[in-house]
């Protein structure tokens, strides 16, 4: 019996000792790819007449923005100076809605009028004459991915160069 006995106490002791199995390791959900943003581009393709008078002269700027990302962007608000010739030309903010498609460009205008009473003769003239203008163009665009986790955020861009003027 104390065979038994000693038996018993074993595979009790044994049973005892025994510690319970580690948790199983669950993997976690891997974390999403960062998304790298690249900021939206913009090009004046041209300087457009769109009502000539003798001291008030609307114009039509015509831009192109191109999204280098790959999903797509949404200009919800627009704010802008343009300079021609090293003069104030106009200024505004546009809140009409663009949207730009992933990897794609898209087209759109800006309407502003001048008066020419405070410009240099000169660059009547070479509006008149539809010569190229040097221009500065910079301001604020309010971008929104649509993704939830980026919130809406500002962009500023600045760029100059050298336009023509159309009819």
């Amino acid at each position: 019996m104390s065979k038994w006995v000693i038996f018993l106490c074993m595979v009790t002791l044994l049973a005892a000792c025994k510690s319970p199995p580690p948790p199983q390791d669950i993997p976690a959900e891997p974390e999403p790819e960062p998304i790298e943003f690249q900021d939206p581009q913009f090009t004046i393709t041209a300087i457009a007449i769109l009502q000539e008078d003798l001291i008030n002269t609307r114009f039509r700027v015509k831009l192109t923005i191109d999204n280098p990302n790959i999903f797509p962007i949404t200009i919800v608000s627009f704010s802008y100076e343009l300079y021609g010739d090293g003069r104030f030309w106009a200024g505004g903010r546009d809140t009409k809605s663009l949207l730009v498609p992933a990897g794609d460009s898209l087209k759109t205008s800006l309407d502003f009028e001048m008066n020419f009473i405070n410009m240099k003769r000169q660059l009547l003239d070479d509006i008149i004459a539809m010569r190229q203008v040097r221009y500065r163009f910079t301001g604020n665009v309010e971008v929104d991915t649509g993704m939830a986790h980026i919130p809406p955020f500002n962009v500023h861009f600045e760029l100059s160069g050298v336009s023509d003027v159309e009819k």
